[in-house]
């Protein structure tokens, strides 16, 4: 049986000074709100504030503390039996400092002094079971976000326009009888780029291989467009292992022919430029504006919008994808964060 990550805990690792500072902030505002409910005068009772922020303070750290070391064993738990264990840590805790503090503040013990405590548990008790809540319902939603994104990459990575299948099988088919050879060269070509399109393990790719990818792409469109398709490549140096999302850059070098050159009898010049600039890197790919109906220039923002969403997921907000046109000119520009592939 293999033993779970304690990543995959649904705690989070209270280690980390974010999750102090937050679990220290939240239960600051819990304190303080007690304050100004227990207060008979004014707006708060700052001996009250005072005492119980010591107390609360105290007990949040040493069960943050208690809980982060003992993360690993608890990952190995069942959610039910991890979060009993957890509860117990806390209320240990919370009844060690009680009995600290009011031995200290009420050296007489007595039935008061034991309802006080019992009130502390409750009251942790409701307290620690609402965070683990929280704490649970976000890992859940986290999971969820995550197998929904992978469902969309993998759906956006396999996609290939039917179009372009249909246009290149009429394509090899042609020169199958005149010119054998391109046309294997043809299928070599359309193999890789299905291929590229079926291993969805690489979420990440050097800029070299997707760079190789529109190649072949361009070869094959290459054959069915002839002298109308014309290429402008311009790529700067050292930025081959660049960290790219796999068939983020040729289904924009495909939307520019689809809809800058295959409409067009003249055709045009496609334009691919690779480039850095501070911490990011830009690929621009232009060709002629289409001179289009509206459907047509839909279908354009639609497709845009499909090859944005799996840079944005993989990079977050850093990855923009921007168009624009200017003397007649389709741009579009998208920026990575530098980042080299694994």
């Amino acid at each position: 049986m293999n033993k779970k990550d304690s990543t995959d805990f649904y705690v989070p690792d209270l280690c980390r000074v974010r999750a102090v500072f937050l679990l220290l902030v939240t239960s600051e505002l819990f304190v303080l709100v007690l304050s100004i409910v227990q207060a008979e005068r004014g707006w708060i009772d700052w001996n009250y504030f005072g005492l119980l922020s010591l107390f609360v303070q105290w007990t949040t750290l040493t069960s943050a503390a208690l809980i982060c070391l003992l993360r690993p064993w608890l990952a190995q738990m069942s959610v039910a039996r991890a979060t009993l264990a957890i509860v117990v840590i806390v209320l240990l805790d919370v009844l060690a400092f009680s009995l600290f503090a009011d031995n200290v503040l009420h050296p007489q013990p007595g039935v008061a002094l034991w309802q006080g405590i019992a009130k502390k548990l409750l009251v942790a008790l409701l307290i620690v079971l609402m965070v683990l809540r929280y704490f649970y319902l976000q890992d859940q939603w986290q999971q969820q976000r995550e197998a929904e994104m992978q469902a969309r990459l993998t759906s956006l990575q396999a996609r290939i326009q039917p179009h372009f299948l249909f246009n290149s099988m009429n394509t090899i088919a042609s020169l199958i009888a005149s010119n054998p050879e391109q046309a294997e060269e043809a299928v070599l070509d359309l193999s890789e780029l299905f291929r590229a399109s079926l291993r969805t393990d690489d979420q990440l790719v050097p800029l070299s291989r997707e760079l190789e990818l529109c190649q072949r792409y361009l070869a094959i469109e290459a054959l069915r467009l002839g002298d109308r398709l014309k290429l402008d490549w311009d790529i700067q140096p050292g930025l081959e292992q660049q960290a790219i999302p796999p068939l983020t850059l040729q289904p924009l070098v495909e939307n520019a022919i689809y809809h800058g050159i295959q409409p067009r009898p003249e055709g045009g010049t496609v334009r691919i430029e690779v480039y850095g600039k501070g911490h990011f890197v830009y690929l621009m790919v232009q060709n002629p504006k289409p001179e289009s109906s509206n459907r047509q220039h839909q279908g354009n923002q639609v497709a845009l919008v499909n090859i944005q969403a799996r840079p944005q997921a993989l990079f977050g907000e850093p990855a923009v994808l921007k168009h624009s046109h200017q003397h007649n000119i389709y741009t579009v520009t998208l920026r990575l964060p530098a980042r080299t592939a694994s």
